[in-house]
């Protein structure tokens, strides 16, 4: 490419393609142009495209649902002011889940700064600083190359995160020299690949009180799954028989077809017995916050030791002491504990363990009746827990799942503990809580695994918050599924002000619409449901229909089990009082 043809945005699109980059999120912008001109005139022939989405804040989801699907780094984009302040709900959400996103954002050249200009004027560095991991600001294209690989190292080094590469307009229009064309380096000579162990001192220490342990268990968490470790796992727990659980951002590293599966939602009975009764806790890649209750009494056991791993030191011992503290890859301390378990280990301790697991898997039955009464139960309207059994029965067992949504998405959680899940198969928005996902979320999931069947789970409340990408994913053919739960109320408001205000509703109440006419409207197979014996038809009929489906269906309002379970507990000595 010579330097008459080329420019800071041709060089970026070259930095991008040398990482394996194939798709970008997001919307055209004046200062992007150059980005997306090298795009169509090279870019699609050798690999990368771009996704047009309706809202950047949309296209940052899908980069979070990529990165999370395909175990990568997701690429979003948006031009100078608005285009980055759009952004920022979606960068927010990913940082909280530490899945790793290169978010680009194009700036005024400086030499308008304080002009006044047209989406000039806002410090974009700074308002990214604190959801991102590193601010990278460039104004020449022969910064781009070396930014591009601070920006890529830091994103997927450690713990796992959000980076901004701000990219000045002048950094983009201006030519790129042949010089500048030969800093592109194969990635595996700027960021390492291997793994990081941990010291061996603390995994014989670990052994060593494991030896000790009459009921041990394993938690995993989103660790787990983006160190790849789930074999790993399946191997120490199977060959042990230490029984496994695993948090929201866990789902899928061990699953219920494993006979030492204990589960991922604090309520059920097989959680519930094996957190209050485990003298010591083997925590993979878990954050202890209030997924887990944050470790506290009366659901854990406040005698057990922890063995904590983690790849970021700050979590160690957050909220819940650790006994033994491992920094390092999830993947690569599991194999080292088994190497010295292997070694080191009495095999009668296996049988004292594989007695502990069978007592907790007798609880899956208790848990298995539920379900089995929930089926039996035929009201109008519907039970939340009805419709969303009736999805879990009737998708196919490697569905991509995304949640979203407040109540209904603590529904689902109660339940699909009870299903196979694969990794890197349930995606929803943890850290954050974050609203408008759901729909965004299962577009760049069938995007990256198109051979899959996609579902997405939404409240009525949180579907409206991106429905504008209806017509993205109408544009792009992707047969996906849209179940919304439909109570005309922003569930989990509606259950604190029952719970705490004496009914006295306020902003809580949404009105009845037929979402599945407004996705009709957008091109897309629709229909509207009453009755649970019904879910499972038009479910069939959907995913026949080879379009983009909304399925929107009738709920009762009710308040979820975990909402009472949370408002019992205290943590922090008495700072946090869950409310719902």
């Amino acid at each position: 490419m010579s330097k008459q043809l080329s420019n800071g945005g041709d060089l970026l699109v070259r930095c991008l393609l040398n990482e394996g980059i194939t798709k970008m999120f997001g919307i055209i912008g004046g200062e992007l142009t150059r980005v997306y001109d090298a795009i169509e005139r090279f870019g699609r022939e050798e690999g990368i495209d771009t996704v047009m989405v309706r809202h950047e804040q949309a296209g940052g989801h899908m980069a979070d649902a990529w990165a999370r699907t395909t175990g990568g780094i997701g690429v979003c984009l948006g031009t100078a002011g608005p285009g980055v302040t759009h952004l920022v709900p979606a960068v927010a959400a990913a940082q909280a889940d530490s899945i790793p996103m290169l978010v680009i954002g194009a700036q005024i050249a400086r030499m308008f700064d304080d002009t006044g200009i047209l989406q000039g004027g806002l410090n974009q560095m700074e308002l990214m600083k604190p959801i991102t991991k590193l601010q990278i600001s460039v104004e020449e294209p022969y910064e781009i190359p070396f930014a591009v690989q601070r920006c890529i190292r830091a994103a997927l080094s450690g713990r796992r995160s959000p980076v901004f590469l701000e990219l000045r307009e002048t950094a983009l229009v201006r030519n790129a020299t042949e010089n500048d064309f030969k800093k592109l380096i194969s990635p595996e000579k700027y960021r390492p690949f291997y793994r990081p162990s941990g010291n061996p001192e603390m995994i014989k220490a670990a052994v060593d009180l494991l030896k000790k342990a009459e009921k041990p268990i394993i938690i995993s968490g989103g660790g787990t799954i983006a160190s790849e470790a789930s074999n790993e796992l399946k191997k120490l727990s199977r060959t042990y028989k230490i029984p496994a659980l695993t948090t929201i951002n866990g789902i899928g590293a061990i699953s219920i077809d494993e006979n030492t599966y204990a589960g991922s939602y604090p309520l059920s009975s097989t959680y519930r017995r094996a957190a209050s009764e485990a003298d010591v806790v083997l925590s993979f890649g878990c954050r202890w916050d209030y997924t887990t209750i944050y470790g506290s009494g009366p659901l854990w056991n406040q005698d057990q030791k922890i063995i904590q791993v983690d790849i970021d030191p700050k979590e160690i011992g957050k909220n819940r002491p650790a006994e033994i503290a491992i920094i390092g890859d999830v993947k690569a301390v599991i194999n080292q504990l088994i190497v010295d378990m292997e070694k080191d280990l009495q095999k009668s301790m296996v049988s004292k363990w594989s007695q502990w697991n069978d007592y907790l898997q007798t609880a899956r039955e208790i848990d298995r009746n539920i379900i089995d009464k929930i089926l039996k139960s035929d009201k109008i309207p519907m039970k939340p827990e009805r419709m969303i059994i009736e999805i879990l029965e009737n998708i196919p067992q490697d569905t991509l799942i995304a949640v979203d949504g407040g109540d209904i998405a603590l529904f689902t959680f109660g339940l699909i503990s009870n299903y196979h899940r694969n990794p890197r198969s349930t995606f929803c928005s943890i850290g954050m809580g974050h609203l408008g996902v759901g729909s965004s979320f299962a577009i760049a999931a069938k995007l990256a695994k198109p051979d899959k069947p996609v579902v997405c789970i939404n409240g009525d409340g949180s579907f409206m918050f991106n429905v504008q990408e209806l017509e993205t994913v109408v544009r792009l053919g992707l047969p996906i599924v849209i179940c919304v739960a439909n109570n005309c109320a922003w569930g989990m408001l509606k259950t604190y002000q029952k719970n705490n205000m004496k009914r006295r509703y306020c902003d809580v109440d949404l009105p009845s619409i037929d979402y599945s006419q407004i996705a009709k409207s957008f091109g897309c197979y629709g229909e509207n449901i009453e009755k649970p014996e019904d879910i499972k038809p038009a479910l069939k009929r959907a995913f026949d229909s080879g379009l983009p489906s909304v399925l929107n269906i009738a709920i009762a309002f009710e308040s979820p089990p975990a909402g009472k379970f949370l408002g019992k507990y205290k943590a922090n000595k008495g700072l946090f009082e869950a409310g719902y």
